[in-house]
């Protein structure tokens, strides 16, 4: 393990947390903002933003002897600081990362599956500031746009500092494709700032990988090495979790090895100024959410319906104020989310459905029947919230 940057053996030397972040696992701590705090902002304040944890949060005992080994198949490994990756042209890019199982709790009503339970906020939107992956690899003799390195690799691994059970006490580990790694459009980050700040320990201080547009499984925190390589990471997380298989297989019939491991994601949409416990007095209602895409697909449409489906009306989309939202527009973040916003005029006890379309006319299935998989991972049908009204409040309680 990295001597300047340790986990610790235990849980308690924790950061301190938000109190209003809804628990769904105290050790390893996993947690996420609630509905209203995260769709009040469309950058997600830190203490909002999803904390996303396997182990004890690793402790930084002396930041001038941290270093990232790059090696593998390359010809010049080398060992670069804090310093050294700040030296390099600086981007900010503001981005989306969800974790694969948001919604979670919502696909084990239908069927039990297995993980962390998340209800509709395992997710946050950054500005993340650091170097781009394609300008680190450039120090070590890879040029922009390279799918196969002289030496054969064909992947970039990350690995982390955190140790994993699910990795027999090893390191947390991720990949790539070099091609992409190398790619300057995809902005892929060496990153050091979150919002404008140092990253905090939750986060992934002193550096983490960021990349745009994947579950959030793959930006790996705490980076302690990247590895060219010529398969793809043979950790865990890649080729035994994060998968996703049809509903038709289960835990008595699965073969990793038949799927490849998840890299984008598909159109989401989820409400956030309503829970389904809210009983509301009839009238006007404001529904807000977000929706996003992965890949740097933008989103087209926002639709709600008030009759299941039969009929459909769209919702403003937004992103930064007084700028309007074009998805794919040079004035748009191609890597974050959209928040809309709607009236409803709601008369009596009434479901609220929301979908979303992408640029690419990728639309959200209805049902999560037809998604279902045994680790719950990209829950992304029409998202429902069930509404009481105030005169048929006797019938609610």
């Amino acid at each position: 393990m990295h001597a300047a940057l340790r986990g610790p053996s235990d849980y308690s030397q924790e950061p301190a947390r938000h109190p209003s972040l809804r628990i769904n696992a105290k050790e390893p701590f996993n947690a996420e903002a609630t509905r209203r705090d995260l769709a009040a902002s469309y950058i997600t304040p830190v203490d909002f933003f999803l904390k996303r944890n396997h182990g004890p949060i690793p402790i930084v005992h002396d930041i001038n002897s941290y270093y990232v080994t790059i090696s593998g198949m390359i010809d010049r490994p080398r060992k670069l600081s804090l310093d050294d990756i700040k030296k390099l042209p600086k981007y900010n890019v503001t981005a989306t990362l969800q974790c694969a199982g948001n919604r979670r709790t919502e696909m084990s009503k239908t069927r039990k599956v297995r993980g962390v339970g998340w209800d509709v906020c395992a997710l946050g939107n950054a500005t993340w500031g650091g170097a781009k992956l394609s300008d680190v690899l450039r120090l070590i003799g890879l040029p922009y746009h390279t799918e196969i390195s002289p030496s054969g690799g064909k992947h970039v691994e990350f690995t982390s500092v955190d140790q994993c059970p699910e990795e027999k006490g090893g390191p947390y580990k991720a990949s790539i494709p070099l091609g992409h790694a190398t790619n300057p459009a995809a902005d892929v980050l060496v990153a050091y700032e979150m919002n404008g700040e140092v990253l905090k320990r939750d986060h992934g201080y002193p550096l983490r990988v960021v990349v745009p547009g994947v579950i959030g499984a793959r930006s790996v925190k705490w980076l302690d090495r990247i590895d060219i390589i010529e398969e793809e990471c043979q950790g865990f997380f890649m080729q035994k979790d994060y998968k996703m298989f049809p509903p038709s297989v289960d835990w008595d019939n699965i073969e990793w090895s038949a799927r490849t491991p998840q890299m984008d994601y598909p159109v989401q949409s989820a409400i956030c100024s309503l829970e389904d416990t809210n009983v509301i007095v009839p009238g006007e209602v404001n529904v807000t959410g977000y929706a996003l895409s992965g890949g740097g697909r933008g989103i087209e449409r926002v639709e709600l319906s008030t009759n299941g489906g039969k009929s459909w009306f769209g919702a403003i989309r937004y992103q930064k104020d007084g700028v309007p939202y074009i998805a794919g527009d040079i004035t748009s973040d191609k890597w974050a989310w959209v928040l809309f916003k709607a009236v409803v005029d709601v008369k009596g006890d009434t479901e609220i459905v929301v979908k979303a379309v992408d640029s690419s006319a990728n639309v959200q299935p209805e049902s999560v029947e037809s998604i279902w998989n045994l680790r719950g991972i990209l829950n992304t049908c029409w998202h429902r919230v069930r509404l009481s009204t105030m005169h048929n409040l006797r019938s609610f309680l």
